[in-house]
């Protein structure tokens, strides 16, 4: 019989990039929460995300499919409330799914399938109507020359909400604790997501010892990948920013970690721990100045690849490294199977719980990540795209609709700079890639149809623009909660 837990604990972040954290080889950064968590049980090294953009990649976790299969691709869609989540599936099979935190759902369902919500959204459930004021970091959060204009010391809402967040979970396991039944928990956290802006301790101590960012001469140069540099202005970064804008996003993911860190310890401390499955990931990483780029966006690694931690002490094996390549989608299945419930029909994740507890060896290592936006968000720069990426084994292929592919074998190429989609010793391996890449995904038709999207949504948000529709769960966000200090 195959081994559940009790209990669920789900850290999730957000703009986490897998490799700035020291259970993935980093070898600067501050993440003792993290780093005790990994060693307490089982990593995943091969964990991506279906979408390098927030709402995507949250929605498409949710419901274990993939982003183009429930028209979810950008910031502004919704998902439908009548397709079943991760949290639908365990509150079917008698667990009393709670959120603590961020979402981050577009539309009337803020809870899609969580039974108790606290602290909520920083941001409006609604596209038409005024979006969140960051005060002195407006713009910021973007992928704008704003954030790494403004940045460096100081404090974000974002890292004001989380401290909410923190305090709201650690209540939230008080309560759990005295009544003694079991629980299925997601704590939402916003950190390390821009605005570039931390702690001066942070920033001063990660000024010294943190390297430039890696943007080799020979690294491969996509035409669509020098178009987005150039459009967002960021093709010569002054060094000044770009060293004070990454020393603040490791002092972002270091102040995470405390967080984490406190939620941890008073698990322990109520004795939660020893039937709890800890789960940790993140939404989709951040190129924080490698390759010459920075925020998510693409389908390389530094934007593709999260952090994926699973712990749970007696069942899962202590300080174990997995190579299985997996995604977010194959996480909530797995959540699922944990606590056990029945998987989601019709969806594209698999679980991997078989594989933590021994119970099964096989292991398809093919994943799916997509990229997808119309023109209209002021950040498209006017430009629509259709990009998505296979990963199989070793090999790496980037399909975008307008522009050339990409071909990379990561065990010879990890850092992605050797472009092999047009040589002939990898043209049979090409040609197989590409047409898994396309099978029931046609960037035309997705085109259509986010046109389509977009008429209902400019409806919508006409609508909310005129009537005024309530936000429910809801962080009441003050502009003087951010700040940034005097460089010196």
């Amino acid at each position: 019989m195959t081994a559940r837990a009790r209990n669920l604990l789900f850290l999730f972040s957000d703009q986490h990039a897998q490799r700035v954290a020291g259970c993935y080889g980093d070898p600067h950064v501050s993440t003792p929460a993290l780093d005790r968590l990994a060693a307490s049980g089982v990593r995943f090294d091969n964990a991506y995300c279906p979408s390098p953009i927030c709402v995507a990649s949250r929605m498409s976790m949710l419901t274990a499919r993939h982003p183009s299969r429930q028209d979810c691709w950008t910031n502004d869609d919704h998902l439908a409330s009548d397709i079943p989540t991760w949290l639908h599936a365990l509150g079917a099979a008698g667990h009393r799914p709670e959120l603590v935190g961020r979402l981050h759902a577009i539309g009337p369902d803020q809870t899609h399938g969580y039974a108790a919500r606290q602290v909520g959204e920083h941001s409006p459930n609604w596209p038409g109507v005024p979006f969140h004021d960051l005060g002195a970091l407006a713009g910021t959060n973007n992928p704008d020359p704003r954030s790494l204009a403004a940045c460096g010391a100081g404090r974000s809402a974002y890292e004001a909400k989380d401290r909410d967040v923190t305090e709201a979970a650690l209540a939230t396991l008080d309560r759990i604790a005295e009544a003694g039944a079991p629980f299925c928990l997601t704590v939402g956290l916003m950190l390390p997501h821009a605005p570039y802006v931390a702690a001066r301790r942070w920033i001063q101590h990660y000024l010294e010892v943190l390297p430039p960012p890696e943007i080799p001469a020979d690294a491969c140069d996509h035409p669509w990948i020098a178009w987005w540099r150039a459009n967002r202005g960021i093709d010569d970064v002054p060094d000044r920013q770009s060293r004070l804008a990454r020393a603040a996003y490791w002092g972002l993911v270091s102040t995470m970690d405390e967080m984490i860190g406190r939620i941890l310890d008073r698990l322990r401390a109520l004795g939660l721990d020893r039937d709890t499955l800890v789960v940790y990931a993140s939404d989709h990483g951040d190129h924080a100045g490698e390759r010459g780029l920075w925020w998510k966006h693409t389908l390389f690694d530094e934007s593709a690849k999260v952090p994926m931690i699973l712990s749970l002490p007696g069942v899962l094996p202590e300080n174990a490294a997995r190579d299985e390549v997996v995604s977010l989608i194959d996480l909530s299945q797995t959540m699922i199977e944990a606590l056990g419930g029945a998987p989601l029909r019709g969806a594209d994740g698999r679980s991997f719980w078989p594989l933590l507890t021994g119970a099964s060896r096989d292991w398809d290592d093919t994943i799916f990540c997509e990229y997808c936006t119309d023109p209209v968000p002021d950040w498209t720069g006017g430009r629509a795209v259709q990009h998505r990426m296979v990963r199989q084994g070793r090999w790496k292929l980037h399909v975008y609709a307008s522009d050339p592919p990409l071909l990379f074998d990561l065990e010879t190429d990890p850092q992605e700079r050797n472009d092999l989609s047009r040589d002939p010793r990898h043209a049979e391996r090409f040609k197989r890639l590409m047409a898994l890449a396309l099978d029931g995904w046609d960037p035309v038709l997705i085109a259509r149809r986010m046109a389509q999207r977009r008429a209902e949504k400019d409806v919508l948000a006409a609508w909310a623009g005129r009537v005024g529709p309530p936000s429910t769960h809801m962080w009441a966000l003050d502009p003087d909660m951010n700040r940034l200090e005097a460089d010196r």
